[in-house]
């Protein structure tokens, strides 16, 4: 099928901006930053109880953090929301409305983490933080949900980031992966299929990987590309992708090795939709349709 004819407007806004791939880091954080939060329609964050700034440890030190706490009473799960933005733009802010989100829509404690990006913090930076705030949290989970239940949230970059947490922090609950990078040596269908014209494209993932991984650096170490690592016994999954992303392929790809290795897998690819769309919910009802779902199904998981 074709892009989500709703989507159209949004596309050519961006279409008839200067691509990320040409800009530097700084410039680059600003540009999303005015995409997802500037441009953002007012009245549209999801309702919580209470917001407020906090920190957690990362692998070198504090992290920024962001609590959202829902408006359900008594003891919620608490679930670690790790942001996109190819590990290096992305903050707490420009992922506001997928925390609040997740929070109304789960009934659940939201700690929202700011890791280190890149190219100031290369790799392993991203991953060792994502490890370290969900063991921190872990820890400290009596003053978050109050329940035992912890879980691992992300969109792409930090869809791979809770995969990797996932595997390294045990006793996690459920795992949250929306379009996540997964593989990032593969050779993949999507990524020919969709590498340009859909708000991701295949430019700008060389230069986001550029700008995190040294040229030494193993880009088959399960701490970047999570597919290749150990998968036995890890949290029920809840995979989504989008038709039109050149990250779909790797992001079922994961869901199908989780499944090969027994673990509980919900995964659903959303035609129509394009990269981003967890955030595009204000510009088309069906990317709002596909956040509701996917937040219903971890919520599920969650409640179990």
């Amino acid at each position: 099928m074709s892009v989500d004819a709703e989507l159209a407007p949004l596309l050519q806004l961006i279409e008839a901006g200067t691509p990320l791939h040409t800009l530097t880091p700084a410039e680059a954080r600003d540009s999303f930053r005015k995409l997802t939060v500037d441009f953002r329609p007012p009245g549209t964050l999801a309702e919580v109880g209470s917001v407020e700034d906090a920190t957690v440890a990362g692998a070198a030190g504090p992290l920024s953090a962001r609590v959202y706490r829902p408006l359900a009473e008594g003891p919620v799960p608490t679930v670690v929301l790790l942001h996109g933005g190819g590990f290096v733009i992305g903050d707490l802010d420009t992922h506001a409305a997928m925390a609040r989100a997740i929070c109304a829509g789960a009934d659940a404690v939201v700690v929202a983490v700011d890791y280190r990006l890149a190219p100031e913090a290369k790799f392993p930076a991203a991953a060792e933080d994502a490890i370290a705030a969900v063991r921190d949290v872990q820890s400290r989970i009596a003053e978050y949900g109050g329940s035992d239940v912890l879980a691992v949230a992300g969109d792409s970059a930090g869809g791979n980031l809770s995969a990797v947490a996932a595997q390294h922090v045990p006793g996690i609950a459920a795992q949250l992966l929306v379009y996540p990078a997964t593989d990032v040596l593969g050779s993949y269908s999507s990524r020919e299929e969709n590498a340009s014209g859909y708000f991701l494209d295949q430019p700008t993932l060389i230069w986001f990987i550029g700008h995190y991984a040294d040229t030494a650096a193993d880009l088959a170490d399960p701490l970047i590309s999570p597919l290749h690592g150990d998968l036995a016994g890890q949290p029920p999954a809840v995979v989504v992708t989008a038709e039109f992303d050149p990250l779909r392929d790797e992001g079922v790809a994961y869901a199908e090795a989780l499944a090969a290795a027994g673990v509980e897998v919900h995964q659903t690819t959303y035609p129509g939709l394009i990269h981003g769309f967890f955030d595009m919910g204000p510009w088309s009802a069906g990317c709002q349709r596909a956040i509701d779902e996917t937040i219903a199904r971890f919520a599920t998981l969650l409640r179990r």
